[in-house]
């Protein structure tokens, strides 16, 4: 397990083996779910929030698909450009605050499709349903959105696997109080601007509760929940076959949280 965690931590500096593994995650996984609810076909227009360097948008511009990310990050934006060109596919890529970009004018530049993935629990409290109601104005009618993301309390639910020493190898610190956290964050080597990453990231929280609320506050209707005890990445990262969480144990509210390391969502 300690060795997992070391090699998922270079993976973090990695980005092209980052971006193939994305890939390969999201031809199995994410493409097969979608397709489910709605028909992937060289007319659909996809859209990736936070796109990162936009392994999860390759599959489908292996199909044909219109593809666009956004992100924030200008190096990520940087790095999807050069690794779609030497994929030989083509996608559109924008570095931008996608809650200042501006609301497409008409249906037809609305998307079938949009991606937000390993994203919503980074997003400040207070931004959150300003970001889902923003998401809307960009859906085409008829499209979906697909969501993931890990539930708050699953035992790396606080990404504290990419802090520094034994920190980055210990399960549900991060739902220790904050004192305590920050202590062992900082005992463990963890430098002060990622342990500010962190601490963010816990003030983001967020449990499958809190978004299925945010869905339908935001005018969403929630589709598809679909959870997961071993998160499909974990097969490239791990080597780990995916396994969805158990049926009864996924009926459960808040205790499921502790066991879902992925909550896949399909909302219109």
């Amino acid at each position: 397990m300690l060795r997992n965690l070391g090699i998922m931590q270079q993976r973090h500096h990695n980005r092209l083996q980052y971006f193939q593994e994305q890939s390969n995650t999201s031809r199995d996984f994410y493409l097969s779910y979608v397709s489910r609810f709605l028909s992937i076909t060289t007319d659909t227009k996809v859209l990736e929030i936070g796109c990162g360097e936009g392994g999860n948008l390759l599959p489908f511009a292996s199909l044909g698909c219109s593809v666009t990310g956004i992100d924030i990050v200008s190096g990520r934006i940087q790095q999807a450009v050069q690794f779609f060109q030497s994929s030989g596919q083509t996608g559109r890529f924008l570095c931008q605050d996608f809650l200042t970009s501006p609301l497409p004018n008409s249906q037809e530049e609305c998307f079938d499709l949009i991606i937000v993935h390993d994203v919503i629990e980074h997003i400040a409290p207070q931004v959150k349903l300003p970001f889902l109601q923003h998401i809307h104005g960009f859906l085409r009618s008829g499209g979906v959105v697909f969501f993931a993301f890990p539930a708050w309390h699953n035992p790396f639910g606080g990404h504290q696997q990419i802090s520094a020493g034994l920190a980055s190898k210990l399960p549900f610190i991060h739902l220790l109080p904050n004192p305590i956290y920050q202590w062992m964050l900082k005992s463990s080597g963890t430098s002060s601007q990622l342990i500010e990453e962190l601490m963010d990231i816990k003030r983001a929280r967020m449990t499958i509760e809190r978004f299925e609320e945010l869905s339908v506050s935001a005018g969403f209707v929630v589709t598809d929940r679909l959870l997961w005890f071993i998160n499909p990445h974990y097969k490239q990262k791990f080597n780990l076959r995916a396994r969805k969480l158990w049926p009864f144990i996924a009926k459960l509210p808040y205790v499921r949280n502790y066991f879902t390391t992925s909550a896949f969502y399909v909302i219109s």
